[in-house]
């Protein structure tokens, strides 16, 4: 229980720095990032292995590229969810996964 409290910290901590280096991106402060992390979280273990599913053969036709469209895509339904988080284009959704992502890995190293 400790462990997944402090991955939903480490990744509020990730989501506030992305919005932080993304201008587009609007975060109203370190709460809306707590819940951020935790929506992104439910939504990535709900219904993003229903979608690498579904995208299977696309996801092979492009080598694992189209995964990104999948995150950008879930990021972008993640600022539908929750208000206080504005994605305002599917570009920037697509630079926030991404980033989002070398953030988090790095923070995660850092924790260890």
């Amino acid at each position: 229980m400790v462990v997944l409290i402090i991955k939903l910290l480490i990744n509020a901590l990730a989501i506030y720095l992305t919005a932080q280096i993304i201008p587009e991106v609007q975060l109203d402060g370190l709460q809306a990032a707590l819940i951020v992390a935790l929506v992104l979280g439910l939504v990535n273990a709900v219904i993003k292995p229903i979608l690498l599913f579904l995208t299977m053969p696309i996801t092979f036709v492009t080598l694992g590229l189209f995964t990104f469209v999948i995150n950008a895509a879930l990021v972008l339904l993640t600022s539908y969810l929750v208000s206080g988080f504005t994605v305002p284009t599917f570009f920037s959704a697509l630079v926030f996964s991404i980033i989002l992502s070398i953030v988090s890995a790095m923070l995660t190293w850092i924790a260890k």
